[in-house]
Order: structure tokens, then sequence, then C-alpha cells
């Protein structure tokens, strides 16, 4: 079965596309085309840029699933003309002009920000010994510790970009909330998804890495947003 629409999957800070390993496989066998991209983490603005052109090379429509801080991202390219909707995987879902640093600010930081690390070059890392704890506390150690090496760090730019005017004003979206997040507050997600409207919101016992924990249930969750559509 050939699905119509093309699944454009957007990795946060602290990982790379790769990070969505384990949810390729189930669209692939459902029959989606899928695309990943690898975004530099620079500044909202270069992965804004790169992630819309990307999704512009894809002859069909395209849902757009961001991760994190790719919700900042898709908020932002979801305005190519293709793109048809937008799926937030706890993530960030930002309104014009509001920063990440902003939306941290709604709450008392989570448990994880005590363990972001700025290097020399003003790129913010999570502490190894802490990501497991941080990041994936429902993986198993030896997944966790591969994620800690090969972490890719954010540019604290990043924090300071404010966000153009978000394509879910426009289009429709859809939102998972991880109900044991320790790098963004579950009550924000919460907020997120009430404040864009999402069609339909999945609450997981999670992680902020629901889409490495719980790939059936991410993989479920797209499809059935293609399927909506």
């Amino acid at each position: 079965m050939t699905r119509k629409h093309h699944i454009l999957l957007v990795h946060g800070a602290w990982g790379d596309a790769s990070h969505w390993q384990h949810v390729i496989p189930l669209l692939h066998e459902a029959g989606f085309k899928i695309s990943a991209v690898q975004n530099p983490l620079s500044s909202l603005p270069n992965d804004v840029e790169r992630t819309q052109r990307l999704a512009e090379e894809i002859a069909e429509p395209v849902i757009l699933v961001g991760h994190s801080y790719g919700g900042m991202v898709i908020s932002g390219a979801g305005h190519a003309a293709n793109v048809v909707g937008l799926v937030y995987v706890a993530a960030f879902a930002p309104d014009e002009g509001e920063t990440p640093a902003d939306l941290f600010k709604l709450r008392a930081p989570p448990p994880g920000a005590a363990y972001l690390r700025p290097d020399k070059s003003e790129y913010l890392w999570i502490d190894k010994e802490h990501f497991h704890a941080s990041f994936c506390q429902d993986l198993g150690a030896t997944e966790a510790l591969v994620m800690s090496i090969t972490q890719k760090p954010i540019a604290m730019q990043c924090f300071a970009d404010k966000a153009g005017k978000p394509a879910w004003k426009d289009k429709p979206s859809w939102y998972q909330v991880s109900t044991q997040d320790r790098m963004i507050p579950p009550e924000t997600e919460q907020w997120f998804a009430q404040r864009i409207g999402a069609r339909e919101v999945l609450s997981l016992d999670s992680s902020h890495a629901s889409l490495a924990s719980h790939p059936k249930e991410i993989a479920d969750f797209i499809i059935a947003a293609s399927e909506a559509l």
C-alpha cells in the first residue's frame, strides 16, 4: 500500500535524524515515503530554511513531524505550500515572537535543565553523566549511552531566536505529550497542545525521548494524522 503523504521527520536538540531510527521502519512498513532532515542546530532561521528547502523538494504532500526543538522548526517550515499537516512530538509549539528561552520561563525549569553545559563556542551540551536520567530515562542503558556520546549540541543562539508566524495557525496539527518529560515540563506540553488546537492529543507515560522509547505509538499517531487528512 502506497500512502499519499510523504513524512518529513525533524529532530530536536542534542541529537540528529538517527533519533528516528525506530520510527522510520514502522512508517516504511506502513507504505510511506519518508525523509529525515539533518539540521545544523546553529540558529532557528538556519534550521527552518534547511527543513523548508527539503520539504519543497518533495513531490508529494508533506506531513512535518518535529521532536522537541524540532517543533520550533516545523512551526516555521510548515509554511511550505506542499506541507499539509504538523505533528508535534514532545515539542515546542511557539507563537509569533516567542523564543525557546521565553517558553522555558513559563514554569520552573525542568530537571534536565540543571545539566546543560555550554562550551567555548557557545553550544549547549547535556552532561554525559546525567544524559540518561535527563533525556531518556525509559531507555536501556546501552541505547542511552550511545545517545549521550553521539549527542549533537545546539547553539545557545537558538534559544534566543524568535519564531515567526507559526504554521499551526493555518494548518491542521497533532500533539504528543510525554508525561515523564524532564527536558520540557509536561504541563507546558499540554498547554501547547491546547493552544494550537491539536486535532488529537496523545499522552504517553514517556521520557522526553518518546520517539525512541515508544516508536510504535508515535508511528501509529503519525499514521492516524495522515489518515485524518
